[in-house]
């Protein structure tokens, strides 16, 4: 054995460089011998325990039923908002509600195509809130919506010159970018903010829809009643923030007519659709999302958007939340159960994709001259380093109507 063993050395010493790699190479090919009992499998498969579905778990959650979800009632709150009402008003509205039954709500909700005006079948009666059509129509127009939802109407911004007013720009982007929902609180104040270039935008808003129809401007069966609210809503706001700038007044002959000093007109809110009067007087986006009573989730149905880049209103209209934002990357991995969970039961009094606003030095790409719509049908413009946001200023506010349950947004 010794004497072997030192002539492999001598011989491994009198070889080439070449040959000693050939041999080492040869002794690295040699198999090891196979453990007493059990066979080398020569499969190249993975094994059991390291199969992808243990290696990179699925943790998407199941679909989650969300048609037995609604949002908090504010019944309650039908009563203060009548306070002020005449007793005529106030005993209509005790008529309506002593017709209310809890055990046939469920079964009694407004068709989703519906419309609230001639839906007259007295088992299609109740609002996802609660708050049954003779209750809405015992309300009147132009209710008390800061009863209504909890949200208070905004403080009268009275020192206010249109002339001098500069927008307050969004937050700027920060890297590393990481996905999430981005609650923050909205300041009720700034809901609907005013700028100098106030009067210009709603011209170029109604040339883009004179130009585009459709693609700025929709609606679907069923959200008349989710329009005509966000409309009083946006209507009130202004009425109460800026009190020298518009006003509404009631006549016998033309009803509700809200007027601007700034545009010099007066618009009869009866004479048009909601989003049309929005359109003409306030220089927001809107969508309104309203909840299906046959799933509970809430469906893109009407709409009123002149600063959507890569897409419009037409192409996303009828989609449910999560076909909205099917395009995003990771949006159903990371955040598809948790906007349709948060949504379908949020409060009423809620507000959120609220950026807080950035001093007036961080103004990047917001100017008077900047473009408010990009044609999706256009090739996709891609962001570099110098890509400015062609994007309105105020924050926006995401609320459920205390009478309807739908989903307003004020998207910009």
């Amino acid at each position: 054995m010794a004497i072997g063993l030192l002539l492999g050395i001598v011989s491994l010493l009198l070889m080439t460089e070449p040959q000693r790699k050939t041999v080492y190479n040869r002794l690295l090919s040699i198999r090891p011998l196979p453990s007493r009992g059990r066979r080398v499998s020569l499969s190249k498969s993975p094994s059991r325990s390291a199969s992808p579905e243990k290696e990179a778990p699925n943790n998407v959650p199941p679909p989650a039923e969300y048609k037995d979800i609604f949002p908090p009632w504010r019944r309650d709150a039908l009563w203060t908002a009548v306070r002020s009402s005449p007793p005529a008003r106030k005993d209509e509205l005790h008529a309506a509600a002593d017709g209310f039954l809890d055990v046939l709500f469920r079964d009694g909700l407004i068709p989703f195509e519906a419309d609230y005006k001639t839906c007259a079948s007295p088992f299609s009666t109740y609002t996802p809130m609660g708050i049954s059509l003779s209750e809405i129509a015992a309300l009147g127009d132009f209710p008390d919506y800061a009863e209504l939802s909890g949200v208070p109407l905004p403080q009268p911004y009275r020192e206010f010159t249109i002339e001098s007013a500069l927008p307050r720009p969004y937050r700027p982007f920060r890297w590393a970018y990481h996905q999430t929902m981005s609650l923050t609180k909205l300041e009720n104040d700034w809901w609907l903010e005013l700028e100098n270039t106030y009067v210009e935008r709603i011209k170029e808003r109604k040339a883009l829809f004179a130009k585009h129809g459709k693609m700025v401007l929709d609606y679907l069966p069923g959200s008349e009643l989710g329009c005509k609210e966000v409309m009083e809503m946006a209507l009130q706001f202004l009425c109460a923030r800026y009190p020298q700038y518009f006003s509404l007044v009631y006549s016998e002959d033309r009803g509700h007519v809200f007027c601007s000093r700034l545009l010099q007109k007066e618009t009869v809110v009866r004479d048009m659709h909601p989003l049309h009067v929005l359109l003409e007087n306030v220089p927001e986006d809107f969508a309104v999302m309203i909840r299906n009573p046959d799933d509970g989730y809430y469906y893109f149905r009407a709409g009123l958007l002149c600063s959507s880049l890569g897409w419009n209103v037409a192409t996303k209209l009828g989609m449910q939340l999560k076909q909205i934002h099917n395009p995003i990357p990771d949006y159903k991995e990371k955040m598809e159960f948790s906007m349709d969970r948060y949504v379908c039961s949020i409060p009423h009094s809620t507000s959120r994709n609220s950026p807080p606003p950035a001093p007036s030095s961080a103004v990047p790409g917001v100017s008077k001259s900047t473009s408010l719509y990009s044609c999706p049908l256009a090739t996709p413009m891609k962001p570099t380093a110098n890509t400015k946001r062609p994007l309105p200023s105020s924050p926006s506010r995401a609320s459920i109507s205390a009478s309807t349950g739908k989903l307003s947004a004020a998207c910009r």
